[in-house]
């Protein structure tokens, strides 16, 4: 699983120049386009939003847990509606910016939170959180499936019957190649090229197998309500953040020459630095050796 100094050195790390190019409470998971890609993203980012809120029947006064909350997107738009809503994070970066920004969010493990840390709500989010619960090594050694199950078992006890679910996560797709063929020396056009530098990008996480491991470790507790795929949605996210990150203002390129040292002392941060200019995940959605689904579940 990552760990808090992993999510540090992910997005801790690009806290400023995020919220610099982004926004305060930007969106850092994929949009809902639906196919009108004539959408601008900040009007993709609050369809997804709106379609989150109406498939857990968000409204006034619902108690609603955003688990993985990033920068306080879906947190702001919730409140938006009248919900009482709360988010953990494990980046200390994130953590500080949402309560800057009036939001209320916990430096927490999500993965280990139960009923007895805040209580019960009415609905849950996890929108990206899931691509972070599986280390490398733990899919080795057999483990995946237990972490995703443990998981759904924790969120299960903090929901009444008919409470709801929805979980957004990148998992791999029908083109993903052995663990073996990944690999940083490989052609800078090939899957395993592109695949190493996501692990270098997110350390200690490991992607599910596809919706279908998803979905096989929640029924226990959880039927499926939906599941639909946002791959295309993703990979036209990906291209208007690259614009966004890439739009001259002074202050985000001072903050750009700040990194400097790290790039020249740190060959791990040099490797997180390449993602920004080679944009592995989308060349992964691209040849789909990525996925991306969006699942809402409801509690038996």
């Amino acid at each position: 699983m990552a760990s808090q100094k992993d999510l540090d050195f992910t997005y801790t790390t690009i806290d400023k120049l995020f919220r610099l190019s982004l926004g305060e409470t930007g969106d850092y998971s994929g949009a809902y386009y639906n196919g009108d890609f004539s959408l601008t993203l900040e009007e993709a980012q609050r369809r997804k939003h709106a379609f989150i809120a109406d498939s857990l029947r968000i409204g006034e006064g619902s108690r609603v847990l955003d688990m993985g909350s990033g920068w306080g997107a879906f947190l702001r738009y919730a409140g938006a509606r009248g919900a009482i809503a709360r988010g953990l994070t494990l980046s200390q970066g994130q953590a500080a910016a949402c309560r800057a920004n009036g939001l209320t969010v916990d430096l927490k493990d999500c993965r280990k939170v139960t009923s007895a840390d805040f209580g019960t709500f009415d609905a849950i989010t996890s929108v990206g959180a899931m691509e972070h619960f599986c280390s490398v090594e733990q899919y080795l050694a057999g483990e995946q499936d237990a972490v995703y199950a443990d998981f759904f078992t924790n969120v299960a006890g903090m929901l009444p019957s008919g409470g709801r679910a929805f979980i957004q996560t990148m998992v791999f797709g029908k083109n993903m190649i052995p663990y073996e063929e990944i690999s940083l020396s490989a052609p800078k056009d090939s899957p395993s090229y592109a695949l190493a530098l996501m692990i270098a990008e997110f350390p200690g996480s490991w992607l599910p197998y596809g919706a279908e491991q998803v979905i096989r470790n929640a029924e226990p507790h959880f039927k499926l309500v939906s599941q639909s795929s946002g791959r295309l949605d993703y990979i036209q996210t990906i291209g208007e953040w690259r614009k966004r990150f890439r739009a001259f203002s002074l202050r985000k390129y001072m903050a750009y020459a700040s990194l400097v040292p790290k790039v020249l002392t740190n060959s791990a941060f040099r490797n997180l630095l390449n993602v920004f200019r080679y944009s592995p995940n989308r060349i992964c959605f691209q040849n789909e050796t990525m996925d991306h689904f969006r699942l809402v579940f409801e509690k038996k």
